[in-house]
This record gives structure tokens, C-alpha cells and sequence, in this order.
């Protein structure tokens, strides 16, 4: 484990009753669990493979983890750590990098302020938005902008 980032996948496998037990890179003990965990190239026991930071158990979270200046990490604590962080083009607050953000071109938004900035309707997965002078609409506030432009929009 260097310095540069490392995604690592991980894998759990049944311990074979008739193989010799594997040592653990966490606590350097032998391995006698029905289950043991694969990662790094390396096994561990299942309490030993844990996020350096907040201790969560890594083949629980989930099936990545993530290494850094020689420390294992969940996705979260990897973002916080060394995530880029940015401001939300609404209201210009400081995003933190595990956070979920929506984007817009070059735009990134708070998840809560992802809404038409004329009539501040939220936006849903899938909901139609336009970006007009970088400022994002939604399709009515969009259309009557168009109008008073003196554009019809295409009705298909």
C-alpha cells in the first residue's frame, strides 16, 4: 500500500476444513472462522478487515475499499480525506466530497437545492430541467420564459 489511491474489491470465502489455516494481516492470528475475508491479496477475519477511521467492518459496508497513505478506508472516510471538495451553483455553501451532489454541465448542486430557481420546484429522478443562462428551470418556467422571448417551443 503506496501512496497513491487504490480501489480494492473484496471477497469472502468458506474456510475449507481440511486447509491450513491462513494468518490474519489485521491481528497476525491464524484464521479459524467458517468465513474469512480476501482482500489487498491478503486474508483477514471479519472484525479485522475495518475502516482506519471510523472502525466500520469493510465486508459489511460493502464490497470496495479504498487505500491511501497506507491506510485501509471506507468509500466515505476516502472522500473525506482526500475527495475534492466544491460549492453548490445555487446557494454557493461549501459541498463536502462524500456528499451526494446533482450535476449541471460544469454545475454541482446540494441535492436540496437541485430545484427550479424561478418557482423553487424540486426535481425528481427522471423529472425534465432545463439550464438557461446557468440558471436551472423547470419546464413551465422554461416554456413561459421561451414565450415572452417571443419562441414557441416544439411541441412533439
Amino acid at each position: 500500500m503506496g501512496q497513491d489511491k487504490r480501489r480494492a474489491g473484496i471477497q469472502m470465502l468458506s474456510v475449507q476444513p481440511d486447509t491450513k489455516p491462513k494468518g490474519c494481516a489485521g491481528c497476525n492470528r491464524k484464521i479459524k472462522d467458517r468465513y474469512l475475508l480476501k482482500a489487498l491479496d491478503k486474508y483477514w477475519h471479519e472484525d479485522c478487515l475495518k475502516c482506519a477511521c471510523c472502525d466500520c467492518r469493510l465486508g459489511e459496508v460493502g464490497s470496495t475499499l479504498y487505500t491511501k497513505a497506507n491506510l485501509i478506508l471506507c468509500r466515505r472516510d476516502y472522500l473525506r480525506l482526500f475527495g475534492v471538495t466544491g460549492n453548490c451553483a445555487a446557494c454557493s455553501k461549501l459541498i463536502p466530497a462524500f456528499e451526494m451532489v446533482m450535476r449541471a454541465k460544469e454545475n454541482v448542486y446540494h441535492l436540496d437545492c437541485f430545484a427550479c430557481q424561478l418557482c423553487n420546484q424540486r426535481f425528481c429522478v427522471g423529472d425534465k430541467f432545463f439550464l438557461k443562462n446557468n440558471m436551472i428551470l423547470c419546464q413551465t418556467d422554461y416554456e413561459e420564459g421561451l414565450m415572452k422571448e417571443g419562441y414557441a417551443p416544439q411541441v412533439r
